[in-house]
């Protein structure tokens, strides 16, 4: 029992971590602090896109189910969640462009308004 909360806990990390790549950069909107672990977050989305690295995440939820008697996850978290599930896989170059697109409008619109609340547009 303990394995499968810790699996689907994980995935539910997984979750929130991928939304916060995404998203992230517009919370730096209302908290700017918040930008530094945005950009530790993006720069680690990107290196797993970039480099096809192993998210720590995807072994631990991987660990956990077969811990359960399940299989583990066959590909990658994204691969297994999303790609083929929230949109179709011919288009997964478009979303990962069209993420890259909302993370530098998010910094974009970040510095024009930070800009402005100094004074210095």
């Amino acid at each position: 029992m303990g394995y499968r909360i810790l699996a689907e806990t994980t995935m539910a990390v997984h979750f929130l971590f991928i939304a916060f790549v995404v998203l992230g950069g517009f919370l730096a909107w209302r908290w700017p602090k918040v930008v530094w672990l945005h950009l530790l977050a993006a720069g680690w989305g990107l290196c797993i896109v970039l480099f096809g690295l192993n998210c720590p995440l995807t072994h631990v939820e991987d660990w956990a189910r077969e811990r359960t008697g399940e299989a583990g996850l066959s590909r990658g978290f994204i691969d297994t969640y999303l790609t083929g599930v929230i949109y179709p896989e011919r288009y997964l170059d478009e979303v990962r462009l069209l993420i890259a697109a909302v993370v530098v409008l998010s910094y974009a619109v970040a510095v024009r308004r930070w800009r402005i609340r100094r004074g210095t547009s």
